[in-house]
């Protein structure tokens, strides 16, 4: 499983270091130590989660979750705030402009930890709807591209294709979808070669073998 990438953002290199000792076996992680930095690393990196400080020089971590919430690529990225900042307002204030955790300091490792593995399992989730999601809708546009008028040989039954060719009816589908044929008589065709087959018995009957026959044996 490839491993996930987290972007830890704070001013504090001691922080920095506590953090990337605790989390280095599992995660791929980048460092940033303001917020114009925090921006450019998460546009180029795309982290899978963000650990986020707030009290930070020229712009705080608040405005940095905005900016992250206001950006397309960027916006589902889960943001944890780490903070010294304890008061109910600033953790109020966190989850209001998007953040989904709010931890404050000082911090136990373990605690940091367990939060940041259940929202990881949460986004790699997340991120296992959204592709199925995709897969759904493009076969579903397979199957809208099969329901339009398609020319058909009222002899033969081949399709004309875009191109102007004419293939036989599995192999068009197979060309326009993933489904998958097993072949076998439906119950009206299945009756017309029984019929087919008593025609042919009556006509050409089982011939017994003669007594001269029969003695070679």
């Amino acid at each position: 499983m490839e491993r996930q990438r987290i972007l830890i953002v704070d001013d504090t290199p001691e922080n920095l270091q506590l953090l990337y000792r605790t989390l280095r076996d599992e995660y791929d992680l980048y460092g940033a130590t303001n917020g114009r930095e925090a921006l450019m690393i998460a546009a180029a990196q795309q982290p899978d989660l963000i650990l986020l400080d707030i009290m930070m020089p020229e712009m705080d971590g608040y405005e940095v979750c905005r900016r992250l919430k206001s950006s397309e690529e960027l916006r589902d990225v889960p943001v944890l705030f780490l903070t010294a900042l304890s008061e109910d307002s600033d953790e109020l204030r966190g989850l209001e402009i998007g953040a989904v955790d709010y931890i404050t300091k000082p911090f136990k490792t373990a605690v940091v930890k367990r939060r940041i593995d259940t929202h990881l399992a949460l986004k790699r989730k997340t991120d296992q709807l959204a592709r199925s999601n995709a897969e759904l809708r493009e076969a579903l546009e397979n199957v809208r591209a099969l329901s339009g008028l398609l020319p058909i040989c009222s002899r033969c039954k081949k399709i004309r294709d875009d191109q102007g060719y004419w293939k036989h009816v599995e192999t068009y589908i197979s060309l326009h979808s993933d489904v998958l044929f097993s072949h076998g008589y439906c119950p009206e065709c299945a009756e017309k070669a029984m019929d087919d087959l008593k025609v042919q018995m009556e006509r050409y009957p089982p011939r017994s073998p003669s007594t001269d026959e029969t003695d070679r044996w």
